[in-house]
C-alpha cells in the first residue's frame, strides 16, 4: 500500500514552507509559482513585497487549451504551457524570475514546465 493522499499533501506543504523561507519575489524579479493537479497545471507570477499576483494562467483556460491539444501527454503539455506562460510574462515586461516549485520534486511535469519557461525566454 502507498501513502495516503493526506500524508502526501502534508509532506508537500511542509516542503513548500521550507522552500518559501528561501524564495521570495520582488517587483523586478517576481516568483514563478507552479501548481499541478491530476489533470491541469497552473502558473503565477507573484510580487511578495506587495503580496500581489502579477500574472496567472491555467492550462484549462480557453486560449491555452487550443495550443495544448496538439501535444499528447501531460509532460509535453506542461512544457508547452511553460512556453506560453513565458511569452505572456515577457509581454507583461518580466524577463527574470525566481522559480518556486511549490514543494513538488523537480521532476516530470514540474521540470517540463520549467524547461518550457526557460525556452520561452524567462531567466532563472
Amino acid at each position: 500500500m502507498g501513502r495516503s493522499k493526506e500524508k502526501k499533501d502534508l509532506s508537500r506543504k511542509r516542503r513548500h514552507v521550507r522552500v518559501r523561507k528561501k524564495v521570495a519575489g520582488t517587483p523586478d524579479r517576481p516568483r514563478l509559482i507552479v501548481f499541478r493537479s491530476t489533470k491541469h497545471i497552473y502558473g503565477q507570477l507573484v510580487d511578495d513585497t506587495r503580496g500581489v499576483t502579477l500574472l496567472g494562467i491555467a492550462s484549462h483556460s480557453p486560449d491555452v487549451t487550443a495550443n495544448l491539444k496538439e501535444e499528447k501527454g501531460k509532460i509535453g503539455q506542461s512544457k508547452l504551457f511553460g512556453k506560453y506562460l513565458a511569452s505572456k510574462a515577457i509581454q507583461a515586461g518580466f524577463k527574470r524570475v525566481v522559480f518556486d516549485r511549490g514543494g513538488y520534486k523537480y521532476h516530470g511535469r514540474v521540470k517540463a514546465f520549467a524547461d518550457g519557461a526557460r525556452e520561452g525566454g524567462l531567466e532563472f
